[in-house]
């Protein structure tokens, strides 16, 4: 899977779950604020990860995810790991 087809993947999910309106989601946003993410939506998040790409998150992974594309970088990134 390359990095457009996570992409679209990911940003199919997060309108269809959570609502949110395509054109709002934009690689240099703030992924939490845009979403309106609270403690019970990152379970949410997290479900959907793993329905949709097969890889767990933990509560660390979520460090330093601030903005799409970062998020994009974090399950591109399991994913490699998972395949190596």
């Amino acid at each position: 899977m390359n990095k457009e087809e996570i992409i679209a993947r990911i940003n199919g999910f997060l309108v269809e779950e959570f609502e949110v309106d395509n054109d709002d989601i934009e690689p240099d946003v703030n992924l939490k604020d845009t979403l309106g993410l609270d403690s019970l939506d990152y379970v949410d998040l997290v479900v959907s990860i793993e329905a949709n790409f097969g890889v767990k998150l933990v509560e660390v992974d979520f460090v330093g995810i601030d903005s799409f594309q970062s998020f994009y970088d974090l399950i591109e990134n399991k994913l490699k790991a998972k395949t190596a």
